[in-house]
């Protein structure tokens, strides 16, 4: 048997000490040894103690010995990337953030304001904002994957880990908040780093992460995770908001190529990289504006440090900085864009505003031939760039040009070849004929005054011969009045008043026809920017830049709680009563509700009075924050209007204002049939002064801030205006009440989001329910007619003969053909067509939504006009044209389908001569059928 110790051989022996310990406790550090700034030689010994969970007064010496290593001459510098200064900056923001922020936030001592000052001065840098954006996003992607394992009762109930997202938004908004953020960072970036390539190339990272928007995108993302898991609707971050963000990033540019530090040159041709990237942010006009305009209008010599960055631009860019600032430059408004034949005083403010916008497009182009040629071709561009812009615009504009003659004489003579083409009149919208005639007329007067030889000599050949003469063989009526109106001003200037051209028709002595005569005396120079600043100073307008809107989160404000007075109140003795036996004895009078309340000191016997001015009006329209003032003024604002509107100046003084103010008003204290109030105030405001507030409502339906539903209200204002116009008062008055057409519940939206979308909509649909209705049955009855046999075998008596004559309806004026084209249809068709060819599918106006309320709102037009309209053949051309080329989007939604049908059923019912029809739109009868 083997036993165990066999199996168990000696290999050697070795002597120990009996005081010698074989387990020896790891060296630990103690608390002083821990904060002995000494041993911070390198910035991996300022990873290792931060790494040591320091407390915050020891936090407080690291972050200030990191902080000194910011400056030139630095062996090392967290602020330099690289591997060491990587690992410092992760910790700080994947460890020291989340354990301290919240603490730092909140206390106000002089130990953690410190702290929060030092943090944030080691994180702004180019490391700094990019760690924390990968931070950010991964916990946006952590958050996203633990919400898909959690179940569905927990989702709402685990926002705890919330905290860190927010406080990553937090660090982010503190470090970029200032207007020099930027400038700061380009700065240290230039100081201290030795490298010379290297700035340029860490710059060029830093445009990509602030200005392409992946900053915006990964801080929208991160409010919507927030939002989503709150169940709230509120605004967030404002680095997640385009709007803002863009003022943010325009404010630092300026600020960068207006600072006086360091290298200029190379700082504005930075800058202008940084620019250059802002403008495909979709925010081109807000970054312009104040990166250049807003700062030309305050200070016209800041225009030396905003032309060197222009300069720096690529052509295409220099012409996007351009054509924005044409957009900007339509929306200052003055009392001269509805009128030309103005007061002295509104032509005084008129031309200065006109001067003074020459004067800054001067200072935008420079001495740039390529900027010149891009605005004479954006006044003779055929998809009509000038379209959206006012009068003020284009006379500037015209003013500029005219300081090179060669190339004013090659647009006249550009303008003139475009007036008079063949497709271009027949298939042009009629909005954009007539702004090129006024172009036309405008550059007309300037060359006669420089140099009539060459307008004499054009009048004799052939461009302008056939011009003239298509347009009088046009077979629209509003296109052969532009070919009169331009050939009698043309002539007044080059032939003697025996010879003029004269048409003796009466359309050119009316206003429309002197206001269009009256261009060819036009004229405007360039004068000063400041110009610009003083009209808009000496008058009420201004410029309209977009609106921020605000939602509130937790709800809808509530009514707000009367006063209270404090009053004295005295006991009387009962023996005195025995000294008035002998009054009278009166019942006690009925209650009164004011005095309902129990407590009477609550009581508020100070209301306010209906309005009587429309000054007073406004003003209580604008008083949102006194409910009674607000919904009287709401509720008195239709009546007012209407009893105004033809007595005195003041509604047609203040008609703009009143539109603004109806349009952009909210519902804040959630009254009793707000929407119809407010769209029975529209009505009334398109009443007082159809033709002007026509154009503006459509004008304001594409180009205002406005929400949804909104816009679709403007839309309902239009139709209804246009139908009231046109007699139909009486039979529209049970629609517009409060949800005229209820659905089916299970068709309805919840109540909320109904209020907002479908009650702006609702008389629109009623309306166009009726009359598929009306003009579906007598085809119907006709069919069914067929089917009994033939007329010859049916008898009409007598009396059924009397009965029709009793239900015929007498014959009532229609005001509404007079001005329906080219106050309603032509400015909604015209400007359509420009923002489809501007932003395509990106528009808000192609939504399902709006899209089909548009085109039932233009039919609606349509038939209200009725056939003996004298535009009817250019508006049933225009809109013909128009749902043709919205066919595919119909097959795509059922809306949008439902209203191209309806529009094509109300197109061929109001036009009555078939035949005509039949001859002059062929190509669309037949694309139709197909």
């Amino acid at each position: 048997m083997i036993k165990m110790e066999d199996l168990l051989q000696q290999s050697a022996t070795r002597l120990t000490r009996d005081s010698e310990d074989l387990l020896k406790p790891a060296c630990i550090p103690t608390t002083a040894e821990k904060q002995d700034l000494n041993r911070l030689q390198t910035l991996e010994d300022a990873t290792k103690a931060l790494q040591s969970k320091p407390d915050i007064d020891f936090l407080a010496k690291i972050l200030q010995w990191l902080f000194r290593t910011n400056t030139a001459g630095s062996t090392f510098s967290i602020k330099i990337p690289g591997p060491q200064a990587a690992q410092v900056i992760n910790v700080l923001v994947n460890q020291t953030v989340p354990d301290y922020w919240d603490v730092l936030k909140n206390d106000n001592s002089a130990v953690s304001a410190k702290v929060r000052r030092l943090l944030l001065g080691c994180l702004t840098s180019l490391a700094g904002i990019g760690a924390l954006i990968t931070r950010l996003r991964s916990l946006i992607t952590q958050r996203k994957h633990t919400r898909e394992k959690t179940s569905p009762t927990l989702k709402n109930k685990t926002s705890n880990d919330l905290q860190p997202i927010l406080d990553m938004m937090d660090v982010l908004e503190t470090i970029l908040q200032k207007d020099n953020a930027i400038a700061g960072i380009w700065k240290d970036l230039h100081s201290l780093v030795t490298k010379p390539v290297q700035p340029t190339l860490l710059w060029k990272e830093l445009g990509s992460i602030i200005a392409t928007g992946k900053l915006l995108s990964v801080v929208a993302e991160a409010n919507d995770v927030v939002n989503s898991a709150t169940l709230t609707v509120g605004d967030g971050s404002w680095l997640g908001n385009g709007h803002q963000y863009t003022l943010w990033l325009g404010r630092n540019i300026s600020f960068m190529i207006g600072s006086d530090q360091g290298d200029s040159m190379g700082r504005t041709k930075e800058a202008a990289q940084l620019f250059s990237k802002a403008l495909t942010l979709g925010y081109t006009d807000q970054i312009v504006n104040v990166v250049f305009i807003r700062p030309l209008i305050e200070d016209a010599n800041k225009g030396r440090a905003c032309r060197p960055l222009l300069n720096s631009l690529a052509i295409h860019e220099q012409k996007t900085v351009l054509q924005s600032t044409l957009r900007i430059l339509s929306k200052i408004d003055t009392p001269s864009t509805q009128s030309m034949n103005g007061s002295s005083a509104t032509a005084d403010i008129t031309a200065k505003t006109v001067r003074g916008m020459a004067a800054l497009l001067v200072t935008v182009m420079g001495s740039q031939v390529q900027l010149r040629e891009a605005l004479a071709d954006w006044l003779t561009s055929t998809s009509g760039g000038s379209i959206g812009v006012d009068d003020n615009t284009r006379r500037a504009t015209t003013a500029v040009l005219a300081q090179d003659q060669e190339l004013f004489e090659s647009t006249l003579s550009k303008l003139l070849q475009l007036f008079g083409d063949k497709l271009y009149i027949k298939h042009t919208p009629v909005l954009h004929q007539e702004v090129n005639a006024q172009i036309l007329l405008l550059v007309a007067g300037y060359v006669h005054r420089s140099n009539a030889t060459y307008l004499e000599r054009l009048t004799r050949s052939s461009v302008y011969i056939n011009a003239i003469s298509n347009r009088l063989a046009a077979s629209s009526s509003r296109s052969r009045f532009l070919g009169m109106v331009v050939g009698n001003a043309v002539s007044e200037l080059v032939d003697p008043k025996d010879k003029r051209m004269n048409f003796s028709v009466e359309e050119i002595d009316k206003d429309d026809g002197k206001r269009y005569r009256g261009l060819i005396n036009v004229s405007d120079s360039i004068g000063d920017i400041s110009d610009l600043k003083l009209s808009l100073s000496a008058s009420t307008t201004t410029v309209n830049l977009p609106k921020e809107m605000t939602r509130s989160v937790k709800g809808v404000a509530s009514k707000p709680a009367p006063y209270s007075k404090v009053i004295s109140i005295e006991e009387v003795d009962d023996d005195s009563a025995s000294e008035d036996e002998d009054l009278p004895i009166y019942d006690k009078p009925d209650s009164d509700e004011e005095d309902e309340d129990e407590d009477p000191t609550l009581v508020q016997r100070n209301k306010p009075t209906a309005p009587v001015y429309i000054r007073d009006l406004i003003a209580g329209l604008r008083d949102i924050d006194n409910y009674d003032r607000h919904k009287l003024a709401l509720v008195t604002a239709p009546s007012l209007i209407r009893r105004k509107a033809n007595f005195g100046t003041e509604v047609s003084d203040h008609i703009d204002e009143i539109a603004t103010q109806l349009v952009g008003l909210g519902d804040k204290y959630n009254l009793e049939n707000f929407p119809q109030l407010r769209l029975q105030g529209m009505i009334a405001a398109l009443i007082a002064r159809p033709l002007q507030m026509g154009q503006w409502f459509a004008n304001t339906f594409f180009n205002g801030e406005y929400s949804m539903g909104q816009r679709a209200s403007i839309l309902t204002t239009l139709s209804m205006g246009a139908r009231e116009l046109a007699g139909f008062q009486t039979e529209d008055a049970a629609v517009t009440g409060a949800d005229a057409v209820p659905n089916f519940p299970s068709k309805r939206l919840p109540d909320k989001l109904h209020k907002i979308y479908a009650v702006e909509a609702a008389p629109v649909d009623a309306l166009t329910q009726r009359l598929e209705r009306t003009m579906i049955r007598p085809m119907a009855a006709e069919a069914a007619d067929k089917l009994t046999g033939p007329k010859a075998l049916k008898v009409r008596t007598f009396s059924s003969r009397m009965e029709v004559e009793k239900k015929r309806k007498k014959a009532i004026p229609n005001e509404l053909a007079k001005i329906v084209a080219d106050g309603f249809f032509f400015p909604l068709t015209g400007r359509w067509q420009i923002h489809l060819q501007a932003y395509g599918d990106r528009s808000p106006h192609t939504s399902p939504f709006l899209l089909s309320h548009f085109l039932k709102t233009l039919s609606l037009l349509l038939h209200a006009s009725g056939p003996s309209t004298m535009s009817l053949p250019q508006m049933t051309s225009e809109f013909w044209s128009l749902l043709l080329s919205l066919r595919p989007r119909a097959l795509n939604d059922i809306a949008i389908l439902e209203a191209l049908l309806f529009a094509i059923l109300t197109l061929l019912d109001v036009n009555d001569d078939k035949r005509r029809v039949a001859e002059e739109h062929a190509k669309e009868l037949l694309e139709t059928q197909a």
